[in-house]
C-alpha cells in the first residue's frame, strides 16, 4: 500500500517536472524567436478578449448612468431642432420656387413689352371677379399712374381686356371673355375680319358674322385689327379652335381660345398707344368723364 502511494507521488512529481521543463523551453524559444506570436494572438482573440469583455460589462453599465440619460435627452432635443429647421428650409424652398416662377413670368412679360412698341406699365392683379355674367379683374394701378378708361390691357400672351373704371390706386379691367365685350379682329393667315365676343368662359370666345364659305381653319391666329381705335393692331387675341359650317344658317359657328391667360395671369401690361401719349390720353379721358 505504501509502495503504491509512493509510486503515485513519484509519478505526479515527474509529470510536474516534465511540464515545467516544457514551459521553460517554450518561453525561452518564444522570447528569443517570437515563435508563438500567432498562437498567442489566436488565443487572445477567441478566448481571452470575450472573458475580458464579460468581466468589464457590469462596470460599464453602472458606471455613468447620468451621462447616458443626458446624452439621450440631447439627442431628442437635437432631433426636434433639426425637424424644425427642416420644415423652415422646406418653406423657404417653396417660396424660392414661387419667386422663380414669378421672375420667369416677369421676364416673359418684359419680353412682350419690348416687342410692343407702345408705352407700357406693369400692373398686378389683386382681385378676380369671374362668373358667367361678369368677367373682370382688379389691378393695382389707377389715376395716380395715368390709367384711363378704355385703356388696353395685355399679358405676355395677348390681349386681356380694357379698363372700364379707374380709381386713384386701382382700376377695373373688363376681360375679353365677358359676354358684353366685343373686339375687332382679323385672321393673321388670310386677313379675314370678324368680331370676337366673350361667352362668360375664360377659355372660349365666339367669332361673329363668319360666312359659311369661310377659309378659317382651326389653329389660325387671330390678331387685333385696330378698328374702333381702342386696341392697337397686331396684338394676339385668340386661336381658332372650331369651325362648324351651318348651311341652314346665314353664318358659321366659329369659336376660338384666347391666347392670354385670362384666369391665370398675375401680372399684366397697361398699354399707351404711340399715337396718344400717356399724359395726354389721361387728360382726354378726364375731360370726357361726366361730372
Amino acid at each position: 500500500m505504501q509502495s503504491s502511494l509512493f509510486q503515485q507521488n513519484v509519478s505526479l512529481t515527474l509529470r510536474l517536472l516534465v511540464i515545467t521543463v516544457i514551459c521553460i523551453v517554450l518561453m525561452t524559444v518564444d522570447h528569443r524567436n517570437n515563435a508563438l506570436k500567432g498562437f498567442r494572438s489566436t488565443v487572445g482573440s477567441y478566448l481571452v478578449y470575450p472573458l475580458q469583455y464579460l468581466a468589464s460589462l457590469p462596470a460599464g453599465l453602472f458606471q455613468n448612468p447620468d451621462k447616458t440619460i443626458v446624452t439621450r435627452k440631447q439627442l431628442l432635443a437635437q432631433n426636434n431642432r433639426l425637424n424644425q429647421e427642416n420644415l423652415q428650409l422646406k418653406a423657404q424652398l417653396l417660396k424660392l420656387a414661387s419667386l422663380e416662377e414669378e421672375n420667369e413670368r416677369l421676364r416673359k412679360l418684359m419680353g412682350a413689352a419690348s416687342g410692343v412698341g407702345e408705352e407700357v406699365l406693369i400692373a398686378e392683379v389683386v382681385s378676380v371677379d369671374q362668373d358667367y355674367y361678369k368677367q373682370q379683374v382688379l389691378i393695382n394701378k389707377g389715376s395716380d399712374h395715368n390709367v384711363y378708361v378704355g385703356q388696353p390691357v395685355i399679358d405676355a400672351k395677348g390681349i386681356m381686356g380694357q379698363v372700364i373704371e379707374v380709381n386713384r390706386f386701382a382700376s377695373t379691367v373688363l376681360l375679353i371673355s365677358d359676354p358684353g365685350h366685343a373686339l375687332p379682329v382679323q385672321s393673321n393667315r388670310g386677313g379675314i375680319r370678324s368680331i370676337v365676343q366673350g361667352k362668360g368662359n375664360p377659355n372660349e370666345l365666339d367669332l361673329l358674322y363668319i360666312p359659311n364659305n369661310t377659309a378659317l381653319k382651326p389653329g389660325d391666329l387671330l390678331i387685333s385689327s385696330g378698328l374702333g381705335g381702342v386696341f392697337p393692331p397686331n396684338y394676339p387675341v385668340g386661336i381658332v379652335s372650331q369651325v362648324q359650317l351651318r348651311p341652314s344658317q346665314p353664318f358659321a359657328q366659329v369659336t376660338a381660345t384666347p391666347t392670354a391667360l385670362l384666369d391665370k395671369s398675375r401680372e399684366v401690361l397697361l398699354v399707351w398707344p404711340q399715337a396718344e401719349p400717356k399724359a395726354e390720353k389721361a387728360e382726354i379721358a378726364a375731360e370726357a368723364k361726366p361730372k
